[in-house]
């Protein structure tokens, strides 16, 4: 295994916050970038500034909503799969897939599912079911794979400033977080949190309510290592310093890094 830094993104609109993206990039310079929320169609997914910063990519782009991309630095990604197995009628661009130095890369944009309940929300889980299925064969094909993105679920209450004002919200609802659970119930690793077990980590802040000022946040955005993957896990963050600047993205980038030798169990 080589070492590696890989990232999740949800940018909240690429055309807007391109200058954003291109100096977290060559701040932090992963090797690996999952990016959600794309917000543009394919025709206007900025490719040539992207490979200009030494970033090759493969996109699934939607105009307006949706739309998630995977960004290689020094290494052409090579796309496996585009939507999920049992969503074929899906409209919605959600689901990538690509190797990526050495790695299986999976990049997600789970629905938010609000309101709930109703069909957002009965989509949403209806789009989770879908996912485990597909997760079980990668969990155990053999080779190295994360899954990153925005899966908008909050695991667990450590993991939101304070659940009370979002009980009727579909990320906490028992169901999201039920299958979430069941998703790591395969083996999963949460790399934050297995990092992390007893810290208090968020990767999203609403801008309303002045919840950034208030480091009133929500973990939301997930990296998982299935077993072929996860004993190279040396560290994990946030860069929780994105969310600071002019005209931010609610989420800020997390990641981790792999080193070269695998842990001693």
């Amino acid at each position: 295994m080589k070492a590696l830094k890989i990232a999740t993104f949800n940018i909240n609109g690429i055309r807007s916050r391109l200058p954003a993206l291109l100096a977290w990039l060559e701040r932090e310079q992963p090797d690996i970038a999952c990016l959600q929320e794309l917000k543009a169609a394919d025709q206007q997914f900025p490719r040539q500034a992207l490979e200009a910063a030494g970033y090759a990519c493969v996109y699934q782009g939607q105009p307006s909503w949706n739309g998630v991309a995977i960004l290689a630095r020094g290494s052409e990604p090579l796309e496996v799969r585009r939507g999920l197995p049992g969503m074929e009628d899906d409209t919605q661009s959600r689901y990538l897939e690509a190797a990526v130095h050495g790695v299986l890369v999976a990049c997600l944009y789970l629905p938010n599912g609000n309101p709930q309940p109703g069909p957002k929300f009965d989509y949403k889980l209806r789009w989770f079911e879908c996912l485990i299925q597909h997760a079980q064969g990668l969990y155990g094909s053999g080779h190295p794979t994360v899954m990153a993105g925005d899966f908008n679920v909050v695991p667990t209450d450590m993991d939101i400033y304070n659940p009370r004002s979002w009980l009727k919200d579909a990320l906490l609802q028992p169901e999201s977080r039920a299958c979430f659970a069941r998703l790591l119930g395969q083996g999963w690793v949460d790399a934050i949190r297995h990092l992390y077990p007893d810290e208090r980590i968020y990767t999203f802040w609403d801008y309303f309510r002045n919840h950034w000022a208030r480091n009133a946040g929500l973990r939301i955005d997930h990296l998982l290592l299935n077993p072929d993957l996860a004993p190279y896990l040396k560290r994990a963050g946030v860069d929780a310093w994105v969310r600071n600047e002019a005209r931010a993205s609610d989420h800020a980038p997390t990641w981790i890094e792999l080193g070269t030798r695998r842990r001693q169990t």
